[in-house]
Protein backbone atom coordinates (compact mmCIF):
# COMPACT_ATOMS: atom_id res chain seq x y z
CA UNK A 1 0.00 0.00 0.00
CA UNK A 2 3.08 2.29 1.06
CA UNK A 3 4.64 1.90 -2.23
CA UNK A 4 1.25 2.32 -3.91
CA UNK A 5 0.74 5.58 -2.41
CA UNK A 6 4.59 6.72 -2.87
CA UNK A 7 4.22 5.58 -6.57
CA UNK A 8 0.71 7.77 -6.69
CA UNK A 9 2.27 10.75 -5.22
CA UNK A 10 5.52 10.74 -7.76
CA UNK A 11 2.93 10.55 -10.43
CA UNK A 12 0.65 13.16 -9.81
CA UNK A 13 3.83 15.57 -9.30
CA UNK A 14 5.50 14.08 -12.16
CA UNK A 15 6.30 17.59 -13.53
CA UNK A 16 7.99 18.83 -10.86
CA UNK A 17 10.20 15.65 -10.62
CA UNK A 18 11.33 15.57 -13.83
CA UNK A 19 12.63 18.56 -13.05
CA UNK A 20 14.11 16.93 -9.60
CA UNK A 21 15.20 13.79 -11.78
CA UNK A 22 17.16 15.59 -14.60
CA UNK A 23 18.98 17.50 -11.94
CA UNK A 24 20.13 14.27 -9.99
CA UNK A 25 20.49 12.48 -13.38
CA UNK A 26 23.34 15.31 -14.43
CA UNK A 27 25.09 15.52 -11.22
CA UNK A 28 25.47 11.86 -10.94
CA UNK A 29 26.82 11.27 -14.54
CA UNK A 30 28.94 13.99 -14.17
CA UNK A 31 30.04 12.44 -11.11
CA UNK A 32 30.94 9.17 -12.86
CA UNK A 33 32.45 10.95 -15.78
CA UNK A 34 35.34 12.26 -13.24
CA UNK A 35 35.06 9.18 -10.82
CA UNK A 36 36.43 6.70 -14.83
CA UNK A 37 38.58 9.47 -15.57
CA UNK A 38 40.61 9.36 -12.17
CA UNK A 39 40.49 5.19 -11.44
CA UNK A 40 41.06 4.47 -14.71
CA UNK A 41 44.94 2.50 -13.80
CA UNK A 42 45.65 1.67 -17.03
CA UNK A 43 44.68 4.63 -18.62
CA UNK A 44 46.66 6.88 -16.42
CA UNK A 45 49.83 4.52 -16.33
CA UNK A 46 50.02 4.46 -20.15
CA UNK A 47 49.68 8.10 -20.66
CA UNK A 48 52.14 10.05 -18.79
CA UNK A 49 51.01 13.32 -19.58
CA UNK A 50 47.65 12.97 -18.02
CA UNK A 51 49.32 12.17 -14.31
CA UNK A 52 48.24 15.61 -13.48
CA UNK A 53 44.81 15.37 -14.17
CA UNK A 54 44.34 12.79 -11.72
CA UNK A 55 44.13 15.35 -8.61
CA UNK A 56 42.17 17.79 -10.56
CA UNK A 57 39.09 15.09 -11.06
CA UNK A 58 39.42 13.52 -7.63
CA UNK A 59 39.16 17.26 -6.87
CA UNK A 60 35.99 18.02 -8.94
CA UNK A 61 34.22 14.99 -7.53
CA UNK A 62 34.66 16.05 -3.84
CA UNK A 63 33.56 19.44 -5.17
CA UNK A 64 30.43 18.11 -6.80
CA UNK A 65 29.69 15.62 -4.04
CA UNK A 66 29.53 18.49 -1.65
CA UNK A 67 27.56 20.82 -3.74
CA UNK A 68 25.44 17.77 -4.68
CA UNK A 69 24.34 16.87 -1.28
CA UNK A 70 23.23 20.36 -0.54
CA UNK A 71 21.37 20.50 -3.64
CA UNK A 72 19.55 17.07 -2.72
CA UNK A 73 18.28 18.46 0.57
CA UNK A 74 17.01 21.95 -0.77
CA UNK A 75 15.23 20.42 -3.77
CA UNK A 76 13.62 17.66 -2.01
CA UNK A 77 12.42 20.06 0.23
CA UNK A 78 10.52 21.90 -1.83
CA UNK A 79 9.27 18.54 -3.30
CA UNK A 80 8.38 17.56 0.79
CA UNK A 81 6.26 21.49 0.51
CA UNK A 82 4.80 20.51 -2.50
CA UNK A 83 3.58 17.60 -0.93
CA UNK A 84 3.01 18.28 2.17
CA UNK A 85 -0.60 19.53 2.46
CA UNK A 86 -0.81 15.17 1.06
CA UNK A 87 0.81 14.22 3.83
CA UNK A 88 -1.39 15.90 6.44
CA UNK A 89 -4.67 14.50 4.98
CA UNK A 90 -3.56 11.33 5.41
CA UNK A 91 -2.90 12.17 9.39
CA UNK A 92 -5.82 13.69 9.80
CA UNK A 93 -7.27 10.02 7.69
CA UNK A 94 -5.83 8.32 11.04
CA UNK A 95 -2.43 7.51 9.33
CA UNK A 96 1.00 6.90 11.60
CA UNK A 97 3.46 9.35 11.64
CA UNK A 98 5.76 6.20 11.18
CA UNK A 99 3.86 4.85 7.96
CA UNK A 100 3.86 8.83 7.10
CA UNK A 101 8.12 8.67 7.36
CA UNK A 102 8.28 5.39 4.97
CA UNK A 103 6.67 6.73 2.67
CA UNK A 104 8.53 10.18 1.96
CA UNK A 105 11.37 7.42 2.38
CA UNK A 106 10.31 5.03 -1.04
CA UNK A 107 9.42 8.46 -2.45
CA UNK A 108 13.00 10.31 -1.91
CA UNK A 109 15.13 7.09 -2.37
CA UNK A 110 13.29 6.16 -5.42
CA UNK A 111 13.70 8.81 -7.26
CA UNK A 112 17.25 9.26 -6.64
CA UNK A 113 18.29 5.58 -7.06
CA UNK A 114 16.68 5.41 -10.52
CA UNK A 115 18.11 8.79 -11.27
CA UNK A 116 21.84 7.33 -10.07
CA UNK A 117 21.05 4.56 -12.43
CA UNK A 118 20.23 6.55 -15.88
CA UNK A 119 23.09 9.03 -14.85
CA UNK A 120 25.97 6.59 -14.93
CA UNK A 121 24.20 5.46 -17.90
CA UNK A 122 25.26 8.79 -19.32
CA UNK A 123 28.23 9.44 -17.77
CA UNK A 124 29.29 6.33 -19.61
CA UNK A 125 28.26 8.20 -22.36
CA UNK A 126 30.09 11.35 -21.44
CA UNK A 127 33.07 9.94 -20.32
CA UNK A 128 33.22 8.34 -23.90
CA UNK A 129 32.91 11.50 -25.00
CA UNK A 130 35.53 12.96 -23.32
CA UNK A 131 37.93 10.52 -24.86
CA UNK A 132 37.11 11.89 -28.11
CA UNK A 133 37.57 15.40 -27.04
CA UNK A 134 41.24 14.31 -25.51
CA UNK A 135 42.22 13.80 -28.84
CA UNK A 136 40.99 16.03 -31.02
CA UNK A 137 40.57 19.30 -28.88
CA UNK A 138 43.26 19.42 -26.48
CA UNK A 139 45.73 17.21 -28.80
CA UNK A 140 46.14 14.86 -26.33
CA UNK A 141 47.33 10.90 -27.72
CA UNK A 142 45.44 8.73 -25.18
CA UNK A 143 45.39 4.95 -25.08
CA UNK A 144 43.65 2.12 -22.97
CA UNK A 145 40.34 4.28 -22.34
CA UNK A 146 37.76 2.93 -21.27
CA UNK A 147 34.59 4.12 -20.91
CA UNK A 148 33.23 1.65 -18.71
CA UNK A 149 34.99 1.36 -15.07
CA UNK A 150 33.45 -0.97 -12.47
CA UNK A 151 34.97 0.92 -9.23
CA UNK A 152 33.71 4.06 -11.00
CA UNK A 153 30.45 2.70 -11.07
CA UNK A 154 30.21 1.32 -7.43
CA UNK A 155 31.74 4.63 -6.26
CA UNK A 156 29.11 6.07 -7.45
CA UNK A 157 26.14 3.83 -6.59
CA UNK A 158 27.44 3.86 -3.00
CA UNK A 159 28.23 7.65 -2.65
CA UNK A 160 24.77 8.53 -4.29
CA UNK A 161 22.86 5.75 -2.40
CA UNK A 162 24.28 7.25 0.87
CA UNK A 163 23.35 11.13 -0.19
CA UNK A 164 19.81 9.62 -0.88
CA UNK A 165 19.47 7.81 2.31
CA UNK A 166 20.42 10.70 4.35
CA UNK A 167 17.94 13.04 2.46
CA UNK A 168 15.27 10.38 2.76
CA UNK A 169 15.86 10.48 6.72
CA UNK A 170 15.95 14.14 6.97
CA UNK A 171 12.66 15.02 4.70
CA UNK A 172 10.91 12.31 7.02
CA UNK A 173 11.96 13.27 10.25
CA UNK A 174 10.73 16.72 8.92
CA UNK A 175 7.47 16.17 8.11
CA UNK A 176 6.89 13.99 10.87
CA UNK A 177 7.47 16.38 13.66
CA UNK A 178 5.53 19.10 12.18
CA UNK A 179 1.41 19.94 13.77
CA UNK A 180 -0.90 18.62 10.77
CA UNK A 181 -1.99 22.88 10.74
CA UNK A 182 0.97 23.58 9.89
CA UNK A 183 1.41 21.21 7.14
CA UNK A 184 -1.91 22.41 5.74
CA UNK A 185 -1.03 26.14 6.63
CA UNK A 186 2.41 26.70 5.58
CA UNK A 187 3.22 27.45 2.10
CA UNK A 188 0.08 29.70 2.16
CA UNK A 189 0.93 31.91 5.46
CA UNK A 190 2.85 35.08 4.07
CA UNK A 191 6.04 36.85 5.53
CA UNK A 192 5.54 40.29 6.87
CA UNK A 193 7.45 42.60 4.59
CA UNK A 194 7.27 45.72 6.82
CA UNK A 195 10.49 46.38 8.49
CA UNK A 196 12.04 49.79 9.70
CA UNK A 197 14.05 51.84 6.82
CA UNK A 198 16.90 52.38 9.11
CA UNK A 199 17.58 48.80 9.90
CA UNK A 200 17.28 48.07 6.40
CA UNK A 201 19.60 50.90 5.81
CA UNK A 202 22.27 49.15 7.90
CA UNK A 203 21.67 46.20 6.60
CA UNK A 204 22.51 47.32 3.13
CA UNK A 205 25.31 49.06 4.23
CA UNK A 206 26.89 46.03 5.65
CA UNK A 207 25.79 43.59 3.34
CA UNK A 208 27.88 45.90 0.65
CA UNK A 209 30.64 46.48 2.97
CA UNK A 210 30.93 42.67 3.34
CA UNK A 211 30.90 42.28 -0.25
CA UNK A 212 33.73 44.93 -1.32
CA UNK A 213 35.57 43.79 1.60
CA UNK A 214 35.35 39.74 0.18
CA UNK A 215 36.76 41.17 -3.37
CA UNK A 216 39.26 43.14 -1.45
CA UNK A 217 40.34 39.56 -0.19
CA UNK A 218 40.36 37.72 -3.26
CA UNK A 219 41.99 40.56 -5.09
CA UNK A 220 45.68 39.98 -3.75
CA UNK A 221 45.73 36.30 -2.74
CA UNK A 222 49.68 35.99 -2.99
CA UNK A 223 49.17 38.77 0.04
CA UNK A 224 46.69 36.95 2.03
CA UNK A 225 47.01 33.67 1.13
CA UNK A 226 44.57 30.95 2.64
CA UNK A 227 43.25 33.41 5.27
CA UNK A 228 41.77 35.57 2.34
CA UNK A 229 40.33 32.81 0.79
CA UNK A 230 38.50 31.56 4.17
CA UNK A 231 37.39 35.68 4.65
CA UNK A 232 36.35 35.76 1.72
CA UNK A 233 33.67 32.72 0.96
CA UNK A 234 32.16 34.18 4.26
CA UNK A 235 32.10 37.55 4.04
CA UNK A 236 30.62 37.16 0.20
CA UNK A 237 28.00 34.45 1.59
CA UNK A 238 27.34 36.95 4.19
CA UNK A 239 26.98 40.23 2.30
CA UNK A 240 24.91 38.74 -1.01
CA UNK A 241 21.98 37.18 1.91
CA UNK A 242 22.17 41.07 3.29
CA UNK A 243 21.97 42.46 0.06
CA UNK A 244 19.13 40.53 -1.08
CA UNK A 245 17.40 40.90 2.39
CA UNK A 246 17.74 44.39 2.71
CA UNK A 247 17.90 46.00 -1.17
CA UNK A 248 15.92 43.61 -2.76
CA UNK A 249 12.75 44.86 0.14
CA UNK A 250 13.56 48.60 -0.40
CA UNK A 251 13.61 48.61 -4.15
CA UNK A 252 10.64 46.73 -4.06
CA UNK A 253 8.88 49.18 -1.50
CA UNK A 254 10.06 52.28 -4.01
CA UNK A 255 8.41 50.25 -6.67
CA UNK A 256 5.23 49.86 -5.04
CA UNK A 257 5.19 53.27 -3.79
CA UNK A 258 5.87 55.18 -6.97
CA UNK A 259 2.05 55.27 -8.63
CA UNK A 260 3.98 55.70 -12.28
CA UNK A 261 5.65 52.59 -12.41
CA UNK A 262 3.05 50.38 -10.07
CA UNK A 263 0.00 51.16 -11.34
CA UNK A 264 0.75 50.75 -15.14
CA UNK A 265 -1.01 47.08 -16.48
CA UNK A 266 -0.23 44.79 -14.00
CA UNK A 267 3.36 46.05 -12.05
CA UNK A 268 1.38 46.27 -8.55
CA UNK A 269 0.37 42.99 -8.69
CA UNK A 270 3.73 41.56 -10.14
CA UNK A 271 5.52 43.54 -7.20
CA UNK A 272 2.77 41.41 -4.53
CA UNK A 273 3.69 38.70 -5.57
CA UNK A 274 7.33 38.87 -5.29
CA UNK A 275 6.74 40.34 -1.73
CA UNK A 276 4.43 37.75 -0.72
CA UNK A 277 7.04 35.27 0.62
CA UNK A 278 10.14 37.91 0.45
CA UNK A 279 12.47 36.14 3.39
CA UNK A 280 12.18 32.39 1.58
CA UNK A 281 12.93 34.18 -1.37
CA UNK A 282 16.11 35.89 0.30
CA UNK A 283 17.79 32.88 1.02
CA UNK A 284 16.82 31.26 -1.73
CA UNK A 285 17.68 33.90 -4.26
CA UNK A 286 21.30 34.13 -2.05
CA UNK A 287 21.89 30.52 -2.65
CA UNK A 288 20.89 30.74 -6.12
CA UNK A 289 23.53 33.21 -6.59
CA UNK A 290 26.32 31.70 -5.36
CA UNK A 291 25.65 28.66 -7.61
CA UNK A 292 25.50 31.19 -10.30
CA UNK A 293 29.05 32.10 -9.18
CA UNK A 294 30.39 28.83 -8.90
CA UNK A 295 28.54 27.37 -11.84
CA UNK A 296 29.94 30.50 -14.19
CA UNK A 297 33.67 30.90 -11.96
CA UNK A 298 34.20 26.97 -12.98
CA UNK A 299 32.92 27.48 -16.38
CA UNK A 300 35.02 30.66 -16.93
CA UNK A 301 38.16 29.27 -14.97
CA UNK A 302 37.81 26.11 -17.17
CA UNK A 303 37.92 27.54 -20.23
CA UNK A 304 40.39 30.56 -18.98
CA UNK A 305 42.87 27.48 -18.58
CA UNK A 306 42.65 26.26 -21.99
CA UNK A 307 43.41 29.73 -23.48
CA UNK A 308 45.90 30.11 -21.38
CA UNK A 309 47.59 27.17 -22.83
CA UNK A 310 49.41 28.60 -25.97
CA UNK A 311 49.90 31.76 -24.48
CA UNK A 312 52.25 30.23 -21.75
CA UNK A 313 54.38 27.98 -24.34
CA UNK A 314 54.32 31.18 -26.50
CA UNK A 315 55.74 33.00 -23.83
CA UNK A 316 58.63 30.02 -23.08
CA UNK A 317 59.49 29.51 -26.69
CA UNK A 318 59.65 32.09 -28.55
CA UNK A 319 59.87 30.26 -31.81
CA UNK A 320 57.13 27.95 -33.27
CA UNK A 321 59.59 25.39 -34.99
CA UNK A 322 63.44 25.04 -34.60
CA UNK A 323 65.28 22.69 -36.59
CA UNK A 324 67.97 21.98 -36.21
CA UNK A 325 70.83 20.49 -39.04
CA UNK A 326 68.07 21.94 -41.25
CA UNK A 327 69.82 21.06 -44.61
CA UNK A 328 68.31 17.62 -43.63
CA UNK A 329 64.88 18.57 -42.88
CA UNK A 330 61.88 18.41 -45.59
CA UNK A 331 61.91 21.98 -47.48
CA UNK A 332 58.48 20.97 -48.73
CA UNK A 333 56.56 20.11 -45.37
CA UNK A 334 59.14 23.42 -44.18
CA UNK A 335 57.39 25.35 -47.00
CA UNK A 336 53.57 23.99 -46.21
CA UNK A 337 53.63 26.20 -43.29
CA UNK A 338 54.37 29.49 -44.91
CA UNK A 339 56.32 30.95 -42.15
CA UNK A 340 55.79 34.69 -41.34
CA UNK A 341 59.54 34.13 -39.45
CA UNK A 342 62.43 31.69 -41.30
CA UNK A 343 65.81 32.57 -40.38
CA UNK A 344 68.92 30.48 -40.85
CA UNK A 345 71.98 30.60 -38.98
CA UNK A 346 75.33 29.12 -39.82
CA UNK A 347 77.17 26.73 -37.91
CA UNK A 348 80.36 24.67 -37.63
CA UNK A 349 81.17 22.58 -35.22
CA UNK A 350 84.22 22.08 -33.19
CA UNK A 351 85.40 19.78 -30.44
CA UNK A 352 84.97 22.28 -27.96
CA UNK A 353 82.99 24.91 -29.68
CA UNK A 354 80.17 25.98 -32.07
CA UNK A 355 80.83 28.60 -34.21
CA UNK A 356 78.05 31.32 -35.17
CA UNK A 357 78.75 34.58 -38.11
CA UNK A 358 77.91 37.63 -36.05
CA UNK A 359 76.55 39.45 -39.20
CA UNK A 360 73.54 37.12 -39.34
CA UNK A 361 72.54 37.91 -35.71
CA UNK A 362 73.72 41.88 -36.65
CA UNK A 363 70.92 41.46 -39.58
CA UNK A 364 68.32 39.16 -38.07
CA UNK A 365 68.86 39.72 -33.93
CA UNK A 366 67.66 36.49 -31.98
CA UNK A 367 64.31 36.37 -30.37
CA UNK A 368 64.99 35.20 -26.20
CA UNK A 369 62.25 34.69 -23.39
CA UNK A 370 62.23 38.15 -21.36
CA UNK A 371 61.46 37.66 -17.75
CA UNK A 372 60.59 40.03 -14.80
CA UNK A 373 59.87 39.66 -11.44
CA UNK A 374 56.58 38.05 -12.28
CA UNK A 375 58.10 35.70 -14.01
CA UNK A 376 58.33 35.36 -18.00
CA UNK A 377 57.44 38.33 -20.05
CA UNK A 378 55.08 38.06 -23.30
CA UNK A 379 57.55 40.59 -24.82
CA UNK A 380 60.47 38.86 -26.28
CA UNK A 381 64.62 40.19 -25.91
CA UNK A 382 66.04 41.07 -29.58
CA UNK A 383 69.51 40.10 -29.08
CA UNK A 384 72.24 40.99 -32.12
CA UNK A 385 75.48 39.18 -32.38
CA UNK A 386 77.56 42.03 -30.62
CA UNK A 387 75.13 41.47 -27.53
CA UNK A 388 76.02 37.92 -27.86
CA UNK A 389 79.73 37.83 -28.47
CA UNK A 390 80.08 40.10 -24.88
CA UNK A 391 77.04 39.01 -23.03
CA UNK A 392 77.41 35.48 -21.50
CA UNK A 393 73.41 35.52 -20.71
CA UNK A 394 73.00 36.13 -24.18
CA UNK A 395 74.96 33.30 -24.76
CA UNK A 396 72.96 31.20 -22.97
CA UNK A 397 69.84 31.90 -24.60
CA UNK A 398 71.40 31.01 -27.80
CA UNK A 399 72.58 27.49 -26.24
CA UNK A 400 68.69 26.63 -25.60
CA UNK A 401 68.15 25.76 -29.23
CA UNK A 402 71.00 23.93 -29.81
CA UNK A 403 70.51 20.26 -29.35
CA UNK A 404 71.72 18.66 -26.07
CA UNK A 405 75.02 17.35 -27.57
CA UNK A 406 76.25 20.90 -28.34
CA UNK A 407 74.91 22.85 -25.14
CA UNK A 408 78.50 21.77 -23.07
CA UNK A 409 80.62 23.64 -25.61
CA UNK A 410 81.77 27.05 -26.12
CA UNK A 411 79.91 29.74 -28.20
CA UNK A 412 81.46 32.23 -30.32
CA UNK A 413 80.41 34.56 -32.96
CA UNK A 414 82.81 35.02 -35.35
CA UNK A 415 83.39 37.45 -38.64
CA UNK A 416 82.13 35.43 -41.95
CA UNK A 417 85.48 35.79 -43.47
CA UNK A 418 86.38 33.73 -39.92
CA UNK A 419 84.14 31.66 -39.79
CA UNK A 420 85.22 30.28 -43.92
CA UNK A 421 88.25 29.77 -42.75
CA UNK A 422 87.28 27.09 -39.96
CA UNK A 423 87.69 23.59 -40.85
CA UNK A 424 84.44 21.92 -40.45
CA UNK A 425 81.34 20.87 -41.32
CA UNK A 426 78.74 23.67 -41.97
CA UNK A 427 75.56 23.17 -41.00
CA UNK A 428 72.47 25.32 -40.25
CA UNK A 429 69.98 26.34 -37.26
CA UNK A 430 66.34 27.44 -38.70
CA UNK A 431 64.04 29.00 -36.10
CA UNK A 432 60.78 29.41 -37.65
CA UNK A 433 57.58 31.38 -36.86
CA UNK A 434 54.00 30.59 -38.69
CA UNK A 435 50.83 32.61 -38.70
CA UNK A 436 48.69 30.55 -36.62
CA UNK A 437 50.43 27.65 -34.03
CA UNK A 438 47.30 25.99 -33.18
CA UNK A 439 46.42 25.58 -36.41
CA UNK A 440 49.97 24.29 -38.09
CA UNK A 441 50.28 22.18 -34.64
CA UNK A 442 49.98 18.93 -36.45
CA UNK A 443 52.60 19.40 -39.29
CA UNK A 444 54.73 21.50 -36.83
CA UNK A 445 54.79 18.38 -33.99
CA UNK A 446 55.74 16.30 -36.91
CA UNK A 447 58.78 18.19 -38.12
CA UNK A 448 59.66 19.06 -34.76
CA UNK A 449 59.90 15.13 -33.75
CA UNK A 450 61.90 14.34 -36.53
CA UNK A 451 64.18 17.04 -35.55
CA UNK A 452 64.68 15.57 -31.86
CA UNK A 453 64.70 11.73 -33.02
CA UNK A 454 67.88 12.50 -36.02
CA UNK A 455 69.64 15.38 -34.04
CA UNK A 456 70.02 14.48 -30.51
CA UNK A 457 68.97 11.82 -27.77
CA UNK A 458 67.42 14.36 -25.08
CA UNK A 459 64.03 12.96 -24.72
CA UNK A 460 61.51 15.08 -25.51
CA UNK A 461 59.85 15.72 -22.16
CA UNK A 462 63.32 17.12 -21.43
CA UNK A 463 63.27 20.00 -24.71
CA UNK A 464 61.58 22.90 -23.50
CA UNK A 465 62.57 25.05 -26.47
CA UNK A 466 60.45 23.52 -28.94
CA UNK A 467 56.89 25.26 -28.54
CA UNK A 468 54.71 22.40 -29.53
CA UNK A 469 57.11 20.49 -26.40
CA UNK A 470 56.05 23.00 -24.65
CA UNK A 471 52.43 23.09 -25.64
CA UNK A 472 51.79 19.73 -25.09
CA UNK A 473 53.51 19.41 -21.34
CA UNK A 474 51.21 22.57 -20.09
CA UNK A 475 48.57 21.03 -21.85
CA UNK A 476 48.96 17.95 -19.97
CA UNK A 477 49.07 19.96 -16.75
CA UNK A 478 45.94 22.47 -17.60
CA UNK A 479 43.80 20.55 -19.91
CA UNK A 480 42.11 18.83 -17.07
CA UNK A 481 40.84 22.30 -15.75
CA UNK A 482 38.96 23.00 -18.78
CA UNK A 483 37.08 19.73 -18.89
CA UNK A 484 36.32 19.59 -14.96
CA UNK A 485 35.28 23.35 -15.05
CA UNK A 486 33.04 22.90 -17.80
CA UNK A 487 30.95 19.89 -16.25
CA UNK A 488 31.31 21.49 -13.07
CA UNK A 489 29.41 24.53 -14.55
CA UNK A 490 26.73 22.61 -16.46
CA UNK A 491 26.49 20.24 -12.94
CA UNK A 492 26.37 23.74 -10.49
CA UNK A 493 23.82 25.41 -13.57
CA UNK A 494 21.30 22.50 -13.89
CA UNK A 495 20.92 22.73 -9.53
CA UNK A 496 20.66 26.46 -9.28
CA UNK A 497 18.22 26.55 -12.14
CA UNK A 498 16.00 23.56 -10.56
CA UNK A 499 16.27 25.14 -7.05
CA UNK A 500 14.75 28.44 -8.47
CA UNK A 501 12.27 26.34 -10.49
CA UNK A 502 11.44 24.18 -6.84
CA UNK A 503 10.81 27.45 -5.29
CA UNK A 504 8.84 28.63 -8.02
CA UNK A 505 6.34 26.16 -8.69
CA UNK A 506 6.19 25.21 -5.12
CA UNK A 507 3.65 28.31 -4.69
CA UNK A 508 2.33 27.99 -8.30
CA UNK A 509 -0.87 25.95 -6.60
CA UNK A 510 -1.75 28.55 -3.91
CA UNK A 511 -1.05 31.72 -6.47
CA UNK A 512 -3.82 29.83 -9.12
CA UNK A 513 -6.90 31.68 -7.07
CA UNK A 514 -6.16 35.25 -7.32
CA UNK A 515 -5.06 34.75 -11.21
CA UNK A 516 -8.24 33.12 -11.55
CA UNK A 517 -9.74 36.25 -9.84
CA UNK A 518 -8.28 38.36 -12.59
CA UNK A 519 -9.29 36.05 -14.94
CA UNK A 520 -13.03 36.73 -13.72
CA UNK A 521 -12.68 40.50 -13.63
CA UNK A 522 -11.87 40.73 -16.98
CA UNK A 523 -7.94 40.86 -17.15
CA UNK A 524 -6.35 39.84 -20.13
CA UNK A 525 -4.42 36.33 -20.72
CA UNK A 526 -1.69 38.10 -22.45
CA UNK A 527 -1.61 40.60 -19.31
CA UNK A 528 -1.32 37.48 -17.11
CA UNK A 529 1.70 36.01 -18.81
CA UNK A 530 3.41 38.97 -19.07
CA UNK A 531 3.02 39.48 -15.48
CA UNK A 532 4.25 35.81 -14.94
CA UNK A 533 7.64 36.95 -17.36
CA UNK A 534 8.44 40.14 -15.52
CA UNK A 535 8.04 38.17 -11.94
CA UNK A 536 9.84 35.21 -12.97
CA UNK A 537 12.11 37.13 -14.73
CA UNK A 538 12.90 39.53 -11.47
CA UNK A 539 13.67 36.06 -9.61
CA UNK A 540 16.51 34.59 -12.42
CA UNK A 541 18.03 37.78 -13.31
CA UNK A 542 18.24 39.53 -9.76
CA UNK A 543 20.91 36.05 -8.80
CA UNK A 544 22.79 36.00 -12.32
CA UNK A 545 23.73 39.70 -12.08
CA UNK A 546 24.94 39.04 -8.78
CA UNK A 547 26.71 35.90 -9.68
CA UNK A 548 28.68 37.60 -12.31
CA UNK A 549 30.01 40.04 -10.15
CA UNK A 550 30.75 37.75 -7.53
CA UNK A 551 32.67 36.24 -11.07
CA UNK A 552 34.27 39.23 -12.41
CA UNK A 553 35.88 39.94 -8.75
CA UNK A 554 36.84 36.37 -8.26
CA UNK A 555 38.78 35.93 -11.74
CA UNK A 556 41.36 38.44 -9.75
CA UNK A 557 42.07 35.08 -7.83
CA UNK A 558 43.78 33.64 -11.01
CA UNK A 559 45.92 36.36 -12.17
CA UNK A 560 48.72 33.75 -10.55
CA UNK A 561 48.15 31.20 -12.36
CA UNK A 562 46.96 32.50 -16.24
CA UNK A 563 48.48 35.72 -17.67
CA UNK A 564 45.45 36.79 -18.63
CA UNK A 565 42.24 35.53 -16.95
CA UNK A 566 39.84 38.13 -18.77
CA UNK A 567 40.73 36.99 -21.78
CA UNK A 568 37.76 35.70 -24.11
CA UNK A 569 35.51 36.62 -21.34
CA UNK A 570 32.46 36.68 -23.70
CA UNK A 571 32.65 33.07 -24.87
CA UNK A 572 32.29 31.27 -21.40
CA UNK A 573 29.37 34.19 -20.31
CA UNK A 574 27.49 33.59 -23.73
CA UNK A 575 27.59 29.69 -23.35
CA UNK A 576 26.18 30.07 -19.53
CA UNK A 577 23.41 33.03 -20.66
CA UNK A 578 22.42 30.54 -22.88
CA UNK A 579 21.68 27.78 -20.93
CA UNK A 580 20.40 30.42 -17.93
CA UNK A 581 18.20 31.58 -20.49
CA UNK A 582 16.78 28.21 -21.46
CA UNK A 583 15.38 27.25 -17.64
CA UNK A 584 13.85 30.42 -17.47
CA UNK A 585 12.07 29.62 -20.36
CA UNK A 586 11.10 26.34 -19.27
CA UNK A 587 10.14 27.64 -15.80
CA UNK A 588 7.76 30.33 -17.09
CA UNK A 589 6.06 27.48 -19.20
CA UNK A 590 5.44 25.07 -16.21
CA UNK A 591 4.47 27.86 -13.87
CA UNK A 592 1.99 29.44 -16.54
CA UNK A 593 0.48 26.16 -17.41
CA UNK A 594 -0.39 25.64 -13.36
CA UNK A 595 -1.32 28.42 -12.71
CA UNK A 596 -3.60 29.49 -15.90
CA UNK A 597 -4.87 25.96 -16.47
CA UNK A 598 -8.56 25.62 -18.07
CA UNK A 599 -10.94 23.64 -15.41
CA UNK A 600 -12.66 21.09 -17.50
Amino acid sequence: MLWKLSLTGIKGRLKDYIVLFSGLVMASAIFYMFESMASNEAFLTSNSILGTIVFIFRFGSVLLGIITFAYILYANSFLMAMRQRDYAMFMMLGAKGRKIAQMIFIETFLVGFAATLLGSIVGMGLAHGVNALLVSRLNLQITHYAAFSSKALLVTLIFFALLFFAAAIFNAAAITKKAILDLLRETSTPARLKQRPIWLFLQAILGIGSLAFGYYMMSDLMKFQLIGIGAALVTIVLGTYLVFKSVLIAVLSALKASDTIAMKKLNNFTFSQLSFRIRDYTQMLSMAAMLFALALGALTVGLGFKNEIPLMAKSVAPYDLILNNAQKADAQSVADLHPTLDTIYSQKETDDAVYYVKEQFNEHPLLAPKYDENGVDSQYKHLSGDVIAEDLTAQDALREYEVAEQRSKEIRLVSLSDFAAIEATETSLRLIQVADFETSYAALHTLAEANQSENTAEPIEANFSQRVFVYDTYNGMFSGFEFMGFFLGIAFLTMLASCLMFKILSGANNDIIRYNMLRKIGTRTSLLKQSIRKEIGVLFLVPGILGMIHVLFGLKMFTTLMRDPYDKLWVPFSIFIALYAIYYTLTVWLYTNIVLREDK
